[in-house]
Order: structure tokens, then sequence, then C-alpha cells
């Protein structure tokens, strides 16, 4: 077979096909007598054997295969039952194969029998399990009797027309007559009970239903066939009742490959009845079906019934043709089809208004929102469950009550305007909405929207009022935290920057005359190395430490911020009196101390950090011209302008506590916000001043300390403003924080290596020394910059030295070190500036790639006087020449430190003394001199040059 040809068969077609086969042959074999009762048995055994393996194998396939075999647990629980009644009749079949096919009859009561009879019980439990049975004894009450009436009809239909003859030509008593009729009535009784249970199957699964239900019917029939044939005194070869056996297990075989039948997916605001119910089976994805009926069935049987007796009686006694009984019957069963038409569609009505219903009831309770429907009074006449579930109220505490009641008598004014106009004949027929605070049972008010539109009777006047509200509560809650959460830090829980600039302006606006308003600005030193070492949760617990301390040490009126960081913030309202300043030092000392005397608990470790504080008073910042008249606008503005003025000249106060080594407190004074300003227009004119090659270098000689001979120069930057020199300690500091020392760095190493490349193209041996700071070596290509300055200048690398401070050696040792290196690998001499003024330099000398070391002019300036600087500055100089390093001594100015750094062996110097910095064409005149002094006296010492 092709697979074209194989995908058109539906899957189910062959299995049907061979229980076709295998019923044609079978009745074939029982008609024509094929091998005699032991083939019908056999083959009656054979087919219960197959539906049970095939229904309880299908029972235990899993869920979730294809659409048309994977049933739900439900269905498998059907099948299962389904399998054990083949299973049972085959158990039942067997044992009458053993026993040469023994008629089945009550009064020879056999094992085999009792299976048959449990085979009939397991089909019914089949139908039974997908139902959901009802609770209430009202709905059993009516089954019984339809099953009473139901079963009765038949029984009689059954006696008049085959049993009743049959009793009297059998001479039996009634009691052994009707024991012979047991398996018949039995079947009759299951087949009128199951009918509710069939048509109750949920949509889908029908189909499956009604085959079990068919195959109940077989074989009750087959039960009847049976025991006529058998009083009517014929033999087991003249029973055609095993093909109706045969036909009621072919259909329970087929039940596991026919599936349940295909179904649209539920809408989605289909709502299941009773989902308060825990056994709603709709929670785990499958759907109960319901016991109907069988309504109008019972009757229609007992009428047939009735017929069928009433023309019997006439035919038999009075000879009418049976023509007038077939009139009559037919004619009531049309109305009876008639009347139970009506009854379906009655059924269907009655179905849809309590869909419609249940949909009403289950939305009204879902929706947070509450209706009430009120009379023209305002008077509460219903609520929704949404309403008694949002306010609480009990439903006696809310229906009958005037809404009046529950409004906020603040807003009731308001909310009657709003009835009033709805109610109004010339009002536009629309919702109109209406916000108010209404009382809960438990007293609280609730914020809340309504929406009141009217109903309108047939005369056109309203008759009602609906009225549908909305608790806003959440949306209040969200509202005050959204609004928390802008003017608060999430992590200390105190105000943040945005509340506290206006606080401070609100402040200021009510500032009383000769009252005094602060500002503490408060910033955490070392707080950045807390991070970095302990990590930031570690950071955050030190913040919300230090937040609680300035909490608890403030006026309860005062004003405590995160301003952002590690820096806090107090605002500081004081009384007019003299002790004002002091007031607020005070304060600001004690908060220093707060958080710097304890340490901070992070784990089981112990922080100990200090704190720079600054102080600002409102007062400081000179006011503008013309401050007593002009507009609200011009008003705000200043007001805006003192704040912020205010607010910055505290943070200036606290920089400079920082920039003065932290743990202090400095109170702002006018001076520091000109350096800052200062500061700004250095870095703005320094732009300027590269661009216009405004700078230039002079050249501070370095000699041998022996001789007297000129043996290096220093390049210094210098820069002439309009004209004056401004000092170097004021625009380096602004050229390293703009980022404007790696071009000037560039620059100097570049204009100097020239001009000692010339100085040694004369025969001259000079060295050449540059400074470099730690923001030079951490740019990029600063190795490639410093290699290609000396490839283009022609300067040989060992005549250039490097000099660096000593904490960049140390502090970022990795990167810095491995940049130095690799110059130094190229022939370029590194040097320590300022050796000596810590960083543990004695212990990180023997580990550092240097060639110099320069002593401090500290020690320098010492010698002779003080004993301690002059021991350290011979250790110092000993130690270099045992660790094989060139020593230099910055700042020689007196004679006396010369001849003592000569006793001490130090093999260099450099100062005022020796020889002040100068420009080019100086150094010239000054090398050559030396050079030729040289030449006459050998290695004479010769007098310094000045």
């Amino acid at each position: 077979m092709s697979g074209e040809y194989a995908r058109r068969v539906p899957p189910r077609a062959l299995p049907v096909a061979m229980a076709a086969v295998a019923g044609v042959l079978y009745a074939t074999g029982s008609l024509l007598g094929w091998g005699g009762n032991a083939f019908i048995a056999w083959a009656e055994a054979g087919a219960a054997g197959a539906a049970a393996i095939s229904l309880l194998l299908s029972a235990r396939r899993p869920a979730g295969g294809p659409a048309d075999t994977a049933p739900g647990g439900l269905w498998r629980a059907s099948w299962r039952w389904y399998g054990i009644a083949a299973a049972s009749w085959f158990l039942g079949a067997l044992g009458g194969a053993l026993s040469d096919g023994q008629g089945r009859s009550a009064l020879s009561l056999s094992v085999p029998d009792l299976f048959y009879l449990f085979a009939l019980v397991a089909l019914v439990v089949g139908l039974v399990a997908p139902i959901r049975l009802p609770r209430d004894a009202g709905t059993w009450l009516r089954y019984a009797a339809d099953t009473y009436v139901c079963a009765c009809a038949l029984f009689v239909l059954g006696w008049v027309a085959l049993f009743g003859t049959l009793y009297h030509r059998s001479g039996e008593s009634p009691t052994e007559f009707l024991l012979e009729l047991l398996y018949p009535l039995i079947g009759l009784v299951f087949v009128c009970g199951a009918l509710p249970f069939v048509l109750g199957a949920v949509r889908g699964h029908r189909r499956l239903a009604w085959m079990g239900y068919g195959a109940l019917t077989a074989i009750a029939v087959a039960d009847i066939v049976t025991t006529f044939v058998r009083l009517d005194g014929g033999g087991p070869s003249d029973d055609p009742s095993d093909i109706l056996r045969l036909a009621g297990l072919l259909l329970l075989l087929l039940v596991p490959w026919t599936g349940p039948a295909a179904e649209p997916e539920p809408p989605v605001d289909d709502i299941p009845e009773d989902v308060d119910e825990p056994d709603w089976p709709g929670r785990s994805g499958e759907e109960w079906g319901r016991m109907i009926g069988p309504g109008i069935a019972p009757a229609a049987i007992a009428a047939a019934t009735a017929l069928f007796i009433a023309g019997h009686s006439l035919t038999g006694q009075n000879g009418l043709e049976p023509g007038i009984s077939i009139a009559a019957g037919s004619a009531a069963l049309v109305l009876i089809a008639r009347l139970a038409g009506l009854l379906r569609e009655n059924d269907e009505l009655r179905r849809a208004v309590d869909t419609g219903e249940e949909h009403f009831r289950a939305l009204s309770e879902s929706i947070n929102d509450a209706v009430l429907i009120c009379d023209l009074d305002a008077t509460v006449q219903y609520a929704s469950a949404g309403a008694l579930r949002t306010y609480h109220y009990e439903p006696e505490e809310l229906l009958g009550r005037p809404l009046h009641e529950i409004v906020h008598p603040e807003d009731l004014p308001r909310v009657q305007e709003v009835f009033l106009e709805v109610l109004d004949d010339e009002a536009v027929d629309e919702a109109l909405r209406v916000s108010c605070r209404i009382r809960a049972a438990d007293g609280t008010w609730l914020p809340t929207e309504s929406t009141i539109s009217r109903y309108s009777g047939s005369d056109g006047t309203p008759a009602r009022l609906l009225v549908t509200t909305r608790d806003l509560s959440e949306q209040a809650a969200l509202q005050r935290q959204v609004a928390h959460l802008t003017f608060h830090d999430g992590l200390t829980g105190l105000p943040n920057r945005s509340y506290f600039e206006e606080r401070t302006r609100e402040v200021l606006s009510r500032q009383q005359s000769g009252g005094e308003v602060a500002v503490v600005f408060v910033d955490l030193d070392g707080f950045t190395a807390v991070n970095d070492s302990e990590g930031h949760a570690a950071g955050d617990q030190v913040l919300a430490q230090a937040a609680r301390r300035l909490r608890a040490n403030v006026q309860s009126d005062d004003t405590v911020a995160r301003w952002g960081g590690d820096e806090f913030a107090v605002l500081v309202q004081l009384p007019p009196d003299d002790t004002e300043t002091r007031a607020t030092v005070e304060l600001a000392g004690r908060l220093l101390r707060e958080l710097s005397a304890d340490p901070y608990q992070v784990g089981n470790k112990h922080i100990v950090l200090t704190a720079s504080v600054g102080i600002a008073f409102a007062g400081d910042e000179e006011q503008p011209a013309g401050t007593g008249g002009g507009n609200g606008s011009e008003a705000g503005r200043r007001l805006r302008r003192t704040a912020a003025d205010l607010l910055r000249n505290g943070d200036l106060a606290m920089a400079r506590a920082k920039g003065l080594g932290g743990g202090r407190v400095e109170v702002y004074a006018p001076h520091m916000h000109a350096d800052v300003v200062r500061r700004l227009e250095l870095g703005s004119d320094l732009q300027q001043a590269l661009a216009e090659e405004e700078f230039a270098i002079e050249f501070q000689p370095v000699v041998d300390l022996a001789t007297s001979r000129v043996t290096g120069v220093e390049a210094l930057l210098r820069w002439w403003r309009g004209g004056e020199a401004v000092p170097p300690e004021e625009f380096i500091g602004p050229a390293e924080e703009s980022g404007l020392m790696v071009p000037l760095g560039d620059w100097v190493l570049r204009e100097a290596c020239r001009e000692v490349a010339r100085w040694r193209g004369d025969s001259w041996d000079v060295g050449l020394s540059v400074n470099f700071t730690a923001r030079q070596i951490a740019a990029p290509r600063f190795v490639e910059s410093v290699a290609a300055a000396l490839e283009e200048t022609g300067l040989p690398p060992q005549a250039l030295t490097l000099e660096v401070r000593e904490e960049v050696l140390v502090e970022d040792a990795g990167q810095n070190v491995e940049r130095l290196s690799e110059l130094r690998d190229l022939g370029v001499r590194l040097a320590i500036d300022d050796f000596g003024t810590g960083y543990a330099s004695l212990a990180y000398l023997g580990q550092l790639p240097v060639d110099i070391i320069k002593i401090d002019p500290s020690f320098v300036a010492g010698l002779g006087s003080d004993e301690t600087l002059t021991l350290l500055t011979r250790t110092i100089v000993r130690l270099g020449s045992d660790l094989g390093l060139a020593v230099v001594a910055e700042g020689i100015e007196r004679p006396e430190q010369l001849e003592l750094l000569r006793e001490m062996g130090c093999p260099r110097g450099q100062g005022f003394l020796v020889a002040r910095p100068m420009a080019a064409g100086r150094v010239e005149s000054l090398v050559r001199t030396n050079l030729e002094a040289h030449a006459q006296s050998g290695d004479v010492p010769l007098p310094l040059p000045g």
C-alpha cells in the first residue's frame, strides 16, 4: 500500500473493518451451526478476551497522545470499567465453554453466571464514571421513579407480547417463573437506569457512551431472547441471541479505536457550572458529564405499552382489525413525539437562562467593582458580591440603606449634585462620574470613583439608578508609594536630593527675620575602599548605619537627606540668637564624632572610617542688587538661586575638608568659591594656552657634588599667562583634573628631548629628567609615545630619565610598573621623585624597577639642624649605594647642606645653591663654562655655579 493511500485511510477504519468481518463470520457460523455449541462458546470467549485486552491496554495509555486515541483521565476510567466488564464476560464465557454451554437460569445458578452479572454491573459503572452525580435527594427520587416506570412498562410489554402465554403453559408457580425471568428483569433495570447517564454524557464523548450503552442493551436483549427460547422449549441451536452478545462485545472492542469526537475549543467566556465545588474537573483540564432525564422516555414507553395492551385486548376479545390499534397508537406516538420536541425546546431555553444567570453571577462575583441598584431616593435595593466583599458589609447591613449614610460628609454635596443631574429630565441619558469617599464596615474611608446612570421605564421616566463604584485604595496607596520613592532614598529611607532641595527652598521662603538656616554636608572618608575591598553590599550596610547615626543626633525638625553616594546633608533651622553659629558648628563636630568614633559592623568585621564635614550659612552668600523690589517671578528666581547657592557652599566646604585630609570640619568662606571659580577659569585658559603655545620649558641642572660638573638637567614646565608667570602649583592640579596633562606632557617630552639631543650632538654628555604623573602613565599608548619622541628627536634612551612619585609605583603597581618596565627595557632610566615621604619606600625599594632615587627637599632642609633628618638622609644615601642606585639630593640651598652631603658620599644634587631653573640658552652658557673649567683643572672640585 502506498504512503499516499495510507494517508487517505482513516486510522480507525481497519479495526472497524476487522470487527465487522469477525461479526459476519460469527453470525454465519452460528446460523449454519458450524462446530455446534462449542464454536459459539469459544468464539464468544475470544471476542470478550479481545475486547478486555484492547480496553485495559488503552486505559493505561498516558494522556497527551493523538486527539483520536488519547482520552482524559475520566474516560480512561470509563474504559477501565468497560475492560473489567469484558474480562468478567470472558471468564463467564470460558466457564460456559468448559461446562458444555449450560443454559443461563437463576434456577441453576453457576459460577459463570456470577461473572455475567458482574459484567453488567461493570458496564453500568463505566457509564456512570464520567458523570458528576447530583447531591440532592429530590433528583434521585425522580431518577428512581423514571427508572421504575420505564422498567415496569417494558416488563408489561414483554409479558403481554411474549411471556404471558409461556407462563400459562409452563404450570410453574409465580415465584419459580419470576426466577426464570430474573436475568431479563436485571437487564431491563440496567438499561432503564443507565439511560440518564448516557443522555448526559459530555459533548465529544457521547459516541463512546452510546457504544457502551449499545453493548449493555444488546446483552440485555440477548438475555430476553435466550429466556424466551428456553421457556418455549427450544434448544441451544435454536437460540440466535449469541449474535446480539457478539455485537455487544464487538462494540466494546471498538471503543478504544473510535476515541472521543473532536470538538471546538470552548469560548473564553464560558464559565462552568458550580465553580465553587471542590471536585470541579475543569481545574485539571477535563469536563464532567451530568445526569439528564430520561424525561419523556418513560412516558413514551408507558404510552406504547398501554396502546399495545389496549389493542391486544380489543383484537383478542372483540375481533377488531389491527389497523384500529395501529392508527390510535401511531397518533398517540406522534403526539408524544411533539410533546418531546416542546420539552426539548423548553429544556434548551431553561439551560440558556441558567447559563446566562450563571455567567452574570460569576461576572458579578469576579469583578472588584461594586454594583449597586438604588431607587430614586438613593436607597440601596441590590448590592453585588463585589460591593459586599470590598466594603465588608453583610447583605442586611447594606440593603435598604440610604447612600448618604456611607458617603463622606465632605463629599456628600458633590454626590447629591451628580444624582440630581442624572435625574434631571432634560439631562442627556448618559453616565456621570463622581469621586468620593465611602465608609467601609470597619469605619475606614475608602477613596472611590463611581459611575451613575439611570434606567428608563416603559413611559420614559427614570425608574431606578445604577451605581458602579470602583475602589481606588490600591491606586492611592501606589501613588503614595511612588511619591515616597520619588523623594526618598531606597537604601537608607532618608529623603533624597530632590526632596532636600525642595525643602531648602521652602524653609528659606518662610525664614523669619533674624533666624538662621544652615546646611551641613557630610562625606565618609575612604568609603570607596570599602566597596572595592568588601563589596557593594558591605558598603550599603555602612551607609545605612551612618544614616541612622545622623538621624539620631539631629533635632526632630531638622532634615537629614542622602545627597548621593556616600554624601549626606542636614538642613538646620536655628532660633535667632547669638549662639546660632556656634550651635551649628557644635552639631557638625558631634556628627563628625558619631560617624568616626565607633567602627561600622559589617558581618563579623569592624570597619573604621572618618568623615569630612562642611558647613554653610544662608547669610554667607551676598544677595544680588535690587532684592527689595521686583515681581513674583523674580523673587522666585532669587529664592531658587539662594537655595542653590547655599547648597553649593555647603558642598564646597565639605570638599575643602576632604581636600585637607578629611576627618575635620570646615566652615564655608567666600574664598572657597573664588578658588573653585579660579580653578575652572584656569582649566578653560589652559585649553587656550596649549593652542596658542603660551607654555615654555626651563631646565634645572643636576651636578656631580664631588666635581661640580653638570651631569644632567630636569625639564620644568612654565606658563606665561598674559606676560605673567603662573606658579606650577596653581595650574598643574587643574591640568591634571581636566585631562590636559597628557597632551602637555607629550609636548614637554618632545621639546626637552629635542633640546638635549642637540646639546649631546655637540659632544656634551648631559642627561634629561622629565616628571610624569599617574594619569600620563595610565594614558593609552604611553610607552609608544615615549619611544616615538626618542626616535623623532634622536635622543638615546639611556639619556632619558622618567621621574615619578613613589605613590605612582605603589598604589597601582600592576599597570604602572609594567609600562615603566617596558621603557626600562628600551634603555630609559627610572627615578623615584621626593623619596622618603611615605608609602613604605624602604620596603618596596628592592622590588621596584628603579635606577635613581631623589631625596625629598624636606630631608635636605634639615641637614645640620635636625639630627633625625640628618640620620635619615645618611641612611638613604647609604641604602642607595648598597643597592647600586644613583642618589640625587634635591633642594640644596645652603653651603652646610652641600658639605654634609659631600661628607655622606651623596653623588649628585640640585637646588638653588647649585643652579636655579633657567632657559635653554643660559643652560648652554653654563654647560660650556663648566666644561672649559674642568678642562683646565682636571678633577679638582670647582665652585658651584650660581
